[in-house]
């Protein structure tokens, strides 16, 4: 079974809410919540991969000093293995904005587990609730 690896973050805003971003239609998973971020690419690093991510999907710049190594969730699906270092950032510049048609929220941990989201991510839930 092929491993991916995807490179997420949990966005922490001044409030302590977490941003959530829902998979577009059209992509496998869609109208889940997730946490933002995606596949690593040859070459790349976690945090690099974040950073170009967060540009290309939110329209937002961070850097590798901002990004936290917090958890990561590790889960089989059919036809391969996700690996998935979570993050934590509360710095960075600019405004998250959906550039790919994606809506977004920002939740309180405590209300994260009321969101639909992928196997992969439901684990880390208590993981943030309880480090917030």
């Amino acid at each position: 079974m092929k491993t991916i690896l995807v490179s997420a973050v949990a966005l922490i805003d001044v409030d302590g809410r977490i941003l959530l971003t829902q998979r577009p239609e059209g992509k496998s998973l869609a109208g889940l919540w997730e946490f933002p971020g995606g596949k690593v690419e040859p070459g790349e690093t976690p945090e690099t991969a974040l950073i170009r991510e967060l540009d290309e999907e939110l329209g937002i710049d961070t850097w590798a000093s901002c990004l936290a190594p917090l958890t990561f969730a590790s889960h089989s699906y059919p036809d391969f293995h996700l690996l998935m270092p979570l993050f934590a950032c509360r710095k960075w510049a600019g405004i998250a904005q959906g550039r790919e048609g994606q809506a977004l929220k920002w939740v309180r941990a405590a209300d994260l587990a009321s969101y639909p989201m992928p196997p992969a991510d439901r684990p880390l839930i208590p993981i943030l609730r309880d480090w917030l």
